[in-house]
């Protein structure tokens, strides 16, 4: 029973494999996913944030292709934190300083365990289809069976298409970076990691992607 539930599960995840740090869907489409920094425009001037709204809206409209913006959103797990500063705390030779830890460990744990504090991460998702490698008319994509798998797409298909969507990966990156918002791409263990917490929310799994 276990193993068929994990192929229904398999079969409504909708990514067939992660290389490279490319997502190929069954499809046959290629994603790749930024991290990112974020800018608080509430501590922005006013002549500040008229600035930035100005380049993003440049740095939108410069786009030839879609992006998605995501915003993940998981319940702080700080069982990590607390272990590394009970570690502190047994080699804490001061008795002062060992009755202050003691005290901020309770007082953490407790405001965390009465609080839903929420860790939100923000993502931007760059597409690109093998169908874009192809001048097509309108009627002729709608006629066109749909994009084989990866199983089906060689070696050189694969690294062509890839920098094709590198080519995207740098362009929003420099035009994030315009508007001062750091991002870098995962790489295939964190975009796994990334999938994981996605598809299984209730689990206790802890997210370690810092990239930004």
């Amino acid at each position: 029973m276990a193993q068929q539930g994990a192929q229904s599960t398999q079969q409504l995840v909708d990514i067939d494999v992660i290389r490279e740090s490319v997502v190929i869907l069954k499809t046959g489409e290629l994603r790749a996913v930024l991290m990112c920094s974020s800018v608080n425009l509430s501590l922005k001037s006013q002549d500040e944030q008229d600035a930035l709204i100005y380049q993003y809206q440049n740095f939108i409209n410069g786009l030839d292709f879609s992006i998605e913006f995501v915003v993940h959103s998981r319940k702080l797990d700080i069982t990590d934190y607390i272990a590394e500063v009970k570690e502190h705390l047994e080699d804490q030779k001061n008795e002062l300083l060992r009755i202050q830890t003691e005290e901020y460990i309770e007082f953490i744990e407790s405001f965390v365990g009465m609080q839903n504090i929420m860790a939100k991460t923000f993502y931007v998702v760059i597409p690109f289809s093998k169908t874009e490698d192809k001048k097509q008319g309108f009627m002729e994509k709608i006629l066109s069976p749909k994009a084989t798998s990866f199983v089906k797409m060689s070696d050189e298909e694969f690294i062509k298409y890839r920098n094709q969507l590198w080519q995207r990966v740098e362009n929003v990156i420099s035009g994030l970076t315009s508007i001062g918002i750091r991002s870098e791409a995962l790489d295939d263990e964190e975009l796994k990691e990334l999938f994981f917490n996605i598809y299984n929310p209730g689990e206790s799994g802890k997210q370690i992607i810092h990239k930004v």
